[in-house]
């Protein structure tokens, strides 16, 4: 259900706006339009460092994740805490890019083994010149053949197909061979090993320093609300409109109709202020705010991946749920695996956060949906309950392969049917019945069409006139009547070219809920396939080695289909929502969720 908003439009002075603002905020309860604002320097800059909040929360709890990592001592308060982690983690990375260099620099300077560069710089200097080459193995014996008669040469090391060796001259004579030249180190690697030594040193220490971060995450998730609350005040503050050469402020305020009485109190209070208030019209671009019951909220975490509702439509969340839930289900198909989701909500049930709760109650909703499902195909981690002798009686009571796919086409039709009665409901409530009539027409022709086709073979005796009378009602509503605005025959046309187009799309809408079907299929085939793969490939072995190899293949084996077959059965459903259901349920989004100018909340 979408909450009922009321708008207040307010006029003051401009050197009020500051303390009106403020008092809205400790108010906590005002959602000021915005949507003209542009950012300034100090925004943008408010706007990065609420970005690194963002990303230290997730830093730091994978850097607890960690082996042997262990917290430290907590910071003082918040913007210390985020500060030391800004700081920190910058000269983390920074000797990270030193520590990795070095590396490299170490397996460049190995294959010269150990020298000293100071000798090298005196023989230098005293008229003895040593060069450094290296070239492939099987060159290395014709260089030497072409090295002049007082040239030396001495080859240090082979490594990956090439040979390096130095060569010996007095001065610096020509080398007519062709070889690639180093550069003469000016260190050893033993030299670069004793940096990286203490580079690790310096690395232990910030990690140090980050170990006392850790122990302050909820100190520098307190300064990132802080600093959201200032942000939202400054665009708050930059939102109003100025009149009469700035001296006055023209603002606009959302807050529920639940909570107008408090908020009408404290602006009757504030004398320094004139405020309208008014419904939302269909123009207004008001917040959206949700309110379902306990088995619907935990559908508004999926909703959320598209849009929320725009304000003034209907709010779609309790009607795909149920549909949402028994789609899982058919996905999934497999008790078993119903059964393992349906626990993971104990687990998931402990992780704080109101999204993680609706997580885990959808967890636990479409976990009992698929051992719902299961139980009707009879699977049980791929074990066909009806070759059990004790499911014998009801052997024939399961559904077969060829009932499956009706089943997926006719839960595709009843969806498909439900979203357009929501779609008359929600136009006849906005614009008034006669613009309905369009879709209507629609509704009268499936549904008149279904009952034509269907039942006589469930032997129910109708006279099919009747329905042919509604399918010709249905035709006139749809190609007349569409456009309530329009003379009928200049509908005509138009309606012709709809009809064309709404055939074609129902069609593709009702055949893409085969991928129920299939999906169902498919996890349930795998399934079959990892339990004769555990039984068929360990016969004849040893009894213990048996019974080993066998729980390792059942469990790797269902493990990566409950991943795969849960994967698509999260999100098939959820394409069957947004695309088919919302679609012809005329669905109409925003992307403005009510937000209340307030203060950050403090332990």
């Amino acid at each position: 259900m979408i909450v009922r908003m009321s708008k207040y439009t307010f006029v003051l002075y401009h050197a009020e706006q500051e303390a009106f603002l403020s008092s809205l905020q400790e108010l906590g309860l005002v959602d000021i339009t915005s949507t003209a604002w542009e950012p300034d320097d100090r925004e943008r800059s408010m706007l990065t460092e609420l970005e690194q909040h963002r990303a230290a929360k997730i830093y730091l709890s994978g850097l607890a994740s960690e082996p042997g990592f262990e917290a430290g001592e907590p910071f003082a308060d918040g913007a210390e805490a985020f500060e030391a982690y800004v700081r920190t983690r910058a000269a983390m990375e920074e000797l990270s890019g030193r520590m990795d260099k070095a590396r490299k620099e170490v397996a460049e300077l190995e294959v010269w083994g150990e020298f000293m560069p100071a000798q090298i710089r005196q023989l230098r200097d005293s008229g003895v010149t040593l060069r450094f080459f290296s070239v492939f193995d099987s060159e290395f014996e014709t260089i030497r053949m072409l090295l002049p008669e007082n040239a030396g040469v001495e080859e240090i090391a082979r490594r990956d197909g090439r040979t390096y060796f130095v060569t010996v001259s007095c001065g610096d004579m020509d080398m007519t061979f062709d070889a690639q030249e180093h550069r003469m180190p000016d260190y050893t690697a033993a030299d670069v090993r004793k940096r990286i030594a203490d580079m690790e040193k310096e690395m232990l220490e910030l990690r140090g320093v980050m170990a006392r971060a850790y122990a302050s995450l909820d100190r520098i998730e307190e300064h990132g609300e802080e600093l959201s609350s200032k942000l939202d005040f400054s665009k708050a503050m930059n939102s109003g409109r100025s009149e009469a050469e700035g001296t006055i402020v023209i603002m606009e305020g959302w807050t529920t109709e639940e909570t107008s009485p408090e908020v009408d109190k404290v602006l009757d209070s504030y004398s320094g202020m004139v405020y309208f208030k008014e419904r939302p019209t269909p123009e207004d671009d008001a917040p959206v705010l949700l309110k379902n019951n306990r088995f619907a909220k935990s559908f508004e975490f999926i909703g959320r991946f598209y849009a929320l509702p725009r304000y003034g439509t209907m709010d779609l969340t309790a009607f795909f749920g149920p549909f949402y839930m028994v789609f899982f289900g058919f996905c999934l198909g497999d008790a078993g695996y119903g059964l393992v989701l349906a626990l993971a909500y104990f687990f998931l049930r402990r992780k704080d956060g109101e999204t993680m709760h609706q997580v885990a109650n959808l967890t636990m909703l479409c976990g009992v949906a698929s051992v719902a499902f299961g139980l009707l195909t009879g699977s049980f981690f791929g074990i066909q309950l009806a070759g059990l002798p004790a499911f014998e009686g009801v052997r024939d009571k399961f559904l077969t392969t060829d009932a499956l796919f009706s089943l997926s086409l006719g839960l595709g039709v009843v969806q498909i049917i439900f979203a357009m009665i929501l779609n008359i409901i929600n136009v006849t409530r906005r614009f008034g019945f006669r613009y309905s009539l369009g879709t209507l027409g629609w509704l009268l022709i499936i549904i008149s069409g279904l009952c034509v086709f269907m039942l006589p073979s469930l032997g129910v005796t109708a006279p099919m006139t009747v329905y042919y009378v509604v399918m010709a009602i249905g035709a006139v509503l749809m190609i007349f009547l569409h456009n309530p605005d329009k003379n009928p025959l200049v509908n005509f046309g138009s309606g012709l070219w709809n009809t064309y187009n709404n055939v074609t799309g129902l069609l593709g809408d009702v055949l893409s809920y085969v991928r129920l079907f299939a999906l169902c299929l498919s996890g349930g085939t795998l399934a079959l396939v990892f339990n004769d793969l555990a039984f068929g490939l360990t016969e004849g072995m040893p009894i213990v080695l048996r019974q080993m190899l066998i729980v390792v293949i059942l469990l790797f084996g269902h493990g990566v289909n409950i991943f795969m077959s849960a994967l698509g059965a999260f999100v098939h459903p959820m394409r069957l929502t947004f695309v088919e259901f919302y679609k012809n349920a005329g669905f109409e989004y925003t992307q403005r969720e009510f937000s209340p100018l307030k203060k950050a909340n403090k332990q």
